[in-house]
């Protein structure tokens, strides 16, 4: 669980900083990566919600801010 979670919070930073690279200079990096190849870069785009799902799962279910007040 906890690797998997990590995986997930290292998948959806490396995608943000894809994106800062993207609006900053015009270069798609994660369409570089596939070659060209929209069928992959779209897997990977979905890849990216099911990440983001999976931590969503995780906060509500774990609640890892709870003790913070």
């Amino acid at each position: 669980m906890k690797i998997t979670t990590l995986f997930c919070c290292g998948l959806l930073m490396l995608y943000a900083l894809f994106a800062t690279v993207y609006a900053l200079a015009g270069f798609n990096i994660l369409l570089f990566v596939c070659a060209g190849n929209l069928y992959v870069y779209r897997a990977l785009l979905s890849l990216s919600g099911v990440a983001g799902a999976w931590l969503l799962f995780w906060l509500i279910a774990f609640r890892p801010t709870k003790f913070l007040s």
